[in-house]
């Protein structure tokens, strides 16, 4: 069990995974603890909002061989949609938007393939 006081982000705690890899790499937690607490709260939010176990397992490395490259938020983080004290941007809201229209098609499309090509199609909203 790691013992080490490890800095949390706004909204989110360090997940036990994070924080085991901080814990095990002193240089990724100088530069851990030298970020703003909305920083680490993208890092942490950016980890635990994958699906996959192989994915989080990913991220959680990438988290700390970044840190110590000098990254100081995750590349390419569409951003925390968990925080409640600013309303989510355009562009944000768009990225979920899309991402969710694309799950829904792919949900049609797997209905349709399954209940054959003679029947109507399932139109999913």
């Amino acid at each position: 069990m790691v013992t080490k006081n490890i800095s949390d982000g706004v909204v989110h705690k360090v997940p036990v995974d994070l924080r085991e890899a901080l814990a095990s790499d002193p240089k990724a937690l100088v530069m851990w603890e030298s970020l703003t607490p909305l920083a680490r709260n993208e890092w942490i939010c950016w980890v635990t909002f994958v699906k996959k176990e192989e994915t989080r397992k990913e991220h959680v490395e990438r988290v700390r061989t970044e840190l110590k490259k000098g990254m100081r938020r995750p590349c390419c983080w569409i951003g925390c949609i968990h925080r409640t004290d600013k309303p989510i941007s355009p562009s944000v809201q768009y990225v979920l938007i899309k991402r969710s229209s694309l799950r829904v098609n792919k949900v049609s499309h797997q209905i349709n393939k399954k209940i054959g090509s003679n029947s109507s199609s399932v139109s999913i909203k």
